[in-house]
């Protein structure tokens, strides 16, 4: 084997052993690009995710401020209406005293009239 057979042969190897390099290298890349491209991906959808929870968290915590304001209201109406009840059952309480009163004047009135007829 001569000189020239075997720097041609040095030559191809090293011309082979560069292309598997580059091949390896470029197949990197590419892994790289794809990995990149993927975590981009999920933190877009980590992101919508987020921003679509946030939103559903305000949208609920405004719910419950109107429920809030809605059970204050009832509360105020029921509040009015108790008073008012309250206020109509001691007339009536009143009336029914003022009635039994002057009915039981009449009884006695009517009773002494009768007891005295009949003497």
């Amino acid at each position: 084997v001569n000189d020239e057979e075997l720097k041609k042969r040095i030559a191809e190897e090293l011309a082979l052993e560069r292309a598997r390099r580059d091949s390896e290298a470029q197949k990197r890349r590419l892994f790289g690009k794809l990995l990149e491209r993927e975590r981009i991906s999920s933190n877009e959808h980590l992101t919508r995710a987020i921003l679509r929870e946030r939103a559903a968290t305000e949208e609920e915590r405004q719910k419950a401020q109107r429920f809030a304001k809605q059970l204050e209201e009832k509360d105020r109406e029921l509040k009015k209406h108790d008073a008012y009840y309250k206020e109509q059952l001691a007339r009536l309480e009143e009336r029914s005293a003022q009635f039994y009163k002057v009915t039981t004047e009449q009884y006695q009135k009517a009773a002494d009239e009768v007891s005295a007829r009949f003497k």
